[in-house]
């Protein structure tokens, strides 16, 4: 698995074996990340990575230039992995967080973030209550983009704040916007 863009473009990102993970794929990672660069201004962007598995993501975004990344995940081994990339990148703006994901954003956010990737397992129930949460407890900032990776048999379109979304194979992105 590599970094495919911004400053830390090719670096390889070392992932133990036996992580509970299903990393995004480099062809859906280039689609996202394509869509963001249109999106957002990254110098001025907070993010936070639910379900961050390897990093991936948060990895991605911090090399493009994002203010700060907060990675969480429930799995030690997880968060293990973030840190020592976050480590051997010296990257100073981010924290990776050990917790469950339903608890970290049960109470409201006090301060929010303009960007939200959640890439929870794709068997995991209850997905779209999860989104309403972050958005009733306003963990997205009023400009911000909550996006979504999810199997391609889940639809979200009925959900508050759904603008569009993306198929990549078996994987689809779902974006949303603040519904308020």
């Amino acid at each position: 698995m590599r970094i495919i863009g911004g400053k830390y473009g090719g670096r390889n990102i070392r992932v133990p074996k036996g992580l509970p993970v299903r990393p995004t794929t480099d062809r859906t990672k280039e689609a996202l990340f394509n869509i963001l660069n249109n999106e957002l201004e990254w110098p001025e962007i907070k993010v936070l990575d639910l379900f961050a598995g390897t990093g991936n993501i948060s990895l991605e975004c911090l090399s493009r230039g994002a203010a700060h990344v907060t990675s969480v995940d429930q799995h030690a081994k997880c968060i293990a992995a973030i840190q020592a990339s976050f480590s051997e990148l010296s990257i100073t703006n981010a924290q990776a967080i050990r917790a469950n994901v339903w608890q970290f954003v049960k109470q409201p956010a006090a301060d929010p973030y303009g960007l939200i990737f959640m890439d929870p397992p794709y068997d995991m129930p209850r997905q779209g209550e999860l989104v309403a949460q972050l958005m009733e407890n306003n963990w997205l900032a009023i400009d911000g983009l909550l996006v979504v990776e999810h199997t391609s048999h889940t639809q979200f379109s009925a959900l508050a704040g759904f603008d569009f979304s993306r198929v990549y194979g078996s994987s689809t992105l779902s974006f949303f916007r603040h519904s308020r």
